[in-house]
């Protein structure tokens, strides 16, 4: 057993991205071109692009994000509906197709978030800095502009580049605790004249978007989602990413903008990546996790009746709904991006229950967003486009994959910190929830700390759902394993 003192963390993360089949470290070309863009003199709205510094755009993000993506900005209109405008870091300006920063950002097609070490999919000169909407100058974004009724259904939609300034940098934590608990005015949105009222509307937004998209299906999920935490080198906690608000807030409004986007340029005859996650094969033990938990579903796939038991079932037991949540996640099945032609329908995204999604929001973090931002400004700049067909199919297969790479790698490196956190707890009995069954063994995530191992005696006849109990019989930090026997 390896103790957490003799094992260099950052090591261990740079040799699993590289097993993973990712580059980790930025080549010579790349930081060459990245450092020149430092130099590049301010930008200057003109002719091109409509200049929207005044508006009272903000972000939400976690506290030390600085690879910023988007803003927001809302205003009521007087029919009681909203104008919805989303900003989007035009990260293409500065990354164009076939540079250098490219072309490391195609080999990684995403960036990776291990807690313990970041690995960015552009150099920061470009993510943390002149393509971040940062609180501190001029952008130039692609700008998503909606108009939505006091339903939350999107009535009209535009695209089109714009200069922008975010006026302030929000976090997660502190606005999602305001506007459900209200109290003092924090100090970030009390500095800024005007800020807090745009906050109310744009939660007011958030209920009407959210309330329809459930409505309609949307599934509620809840995961106990963690973060590793690391002070100097060393494992000290799994902390909790827990839903709030403001969250919610942020993921209503990307969601409308995506499928905006899907809109326009499917309006353009033009082919598009979409995100999608098919119609659950494995439906029928979705029913019967569904009728263990007192609950019942049809015998075919419904969204809707799915996620009316989430909803129940979320009051009912909020203890555990994480953990059925992720039970339902499993059994979903993982998202896939393909091709879409002009004129076709796609499978849809049943978990967000809404066809014609996209990715766009996240240029900076994301490749296919990229990828989406490049269709989108050949059109706005009267361009052919950027991409044959062939090569968006290829490009769609590429960053599916890598996709599930960089969760592999998350994932592993979670598990190398929990074994970290755990290798003092052997012999103690935990509480858990069995997330996998297959050929190479069985798995529990256990309710707290929320880390996933094997069990390695006694778990024949379970299967994904079950709730069991399990004892920590041993950690192999080395191997990231955390091995577990099933207690009756």
């Amino acid at each position: 057993m390896q103790t957490n003192s003799k094992l260099d963390l950052t090591a261990r993360a740079h040799l699993e991205m590289v097993e993973a089949g990712f580059v980790p470290d930025f080549e010579k070309a790349v930081k060459a071109e990245a450092h020149a863009l430092l130099g590049k003199p301010p930008l200057a709205p003109d002719n091109k692009v409509k200049d929207l510094r005044s508006l009272l755009w903000s972000s939400i993000d976690n506290d030390d994000s600085r690879d910023l993506d988007q803003i927001e900005y809302v205003e009521t209109l007087a029919n009681g509906g909203f104008r919805l405008m989303v900003g989007i870091a035009d990260v293409d300006m500065l990354a164009p197709k076939g540079s250098a920063c490219d072309s490391h950002a195609l080999e990684n097609t995403t960036s990776i978030y291990l807690g313990i070490v970041t690995y960015p999919m552009l150099p920061e000169e470009l993510s943390t800095n002149l393509t971040s909407l940062l609180a501190d100058g001029a952008r130039m974004a692609i700008v998503i502009d909606m108009v939505i009724d006091s339903a939350g259904n999107i009535k009209s939609s535009d695209v089109y580049r714009a200069l922008v300034q975010n006026k302030a940098k929000l976090a997660y934590g502190f606005v999602g605790e305001w506007l459900e608990n209200g109290g003092t005015l924090p100090a970030k949105i009390a500095d800024v004249p005007g800020l807090a009222d745009q906050l109310k509307i744009q939660d007011d937004l958030r209920k009407r978007l959210s309330n329809l998209r459930h409505s309609h299906g949307a599934l509620r999920l809840i995961t106990t989602e963690a973060t590793t935490i690391v002070d100097q080198g060393q494992v000290i906690d799994l902390q909790i990413i827990e839903p709030n608000a403001a969250r919610d807030l942020i993921e209503n409004f990307m969601i409308a903008a995506n499928v905006s986007m899907t809109t326009y340029l499917a309006a353009k005859k033009l082919p598009s990546l979409r995100r999608i996650v098919k119609t659950p094969e494995r439906w029928d033990k979705i029913v019967e996790v569904a009728q263990d938990a007192g609950g019942h579903l049809p015998a075919n796939p419904d969204a809707k009746a799915l996620a009316d038991f989430l909803v129940t079932q979320q009051q009912v037991d909020p203890v555990h709904f994480p953990d059925l949540s992720l039970t339902i996640i499993k059994l979903l099945g993982s998202g896939e991006y393909v091709v879409q032609l002009p004129g076709k329908q796609d499978a849809g995204h049943f978990a967000l229950a809404v066809r014609g999604y996209t990715h766009s929001t996240a240029p900076n973090r994301r490749y296919p967003d990229l990828i989406t931002q490049r269709l989108v400004k050949a059109v706005l700049n009267a361009q052919a486009t950027p991409y044959s067909l062939d090569e968006l199919e290829d490009l769609a297969l590429t960053c599916t994959r890598k996709e599930d790479a960089a969760r592999k790698v998350e994932r592993k490196m979670r598990k190398v910190a929990a074994a970290v956190l755990l290798s003092k707890h052997i012999g103690e009995v935990y509480d858990g929830i069995v997330t996998g069954v297959t050929d190479g063994g069985t798995y529990v995530r256990l309710l707290k700390p929320p880390v996933e191992g094997r069990i390695m005696k006694g778990e024949h006849g379970l299967d994904v759902g079950d709730k069991v109990k399990v004892r920590l019989v041993e950690t192999d930090i080395e191997n990231a394993y955390i091995d577990f026997a099933r207690v009756h």
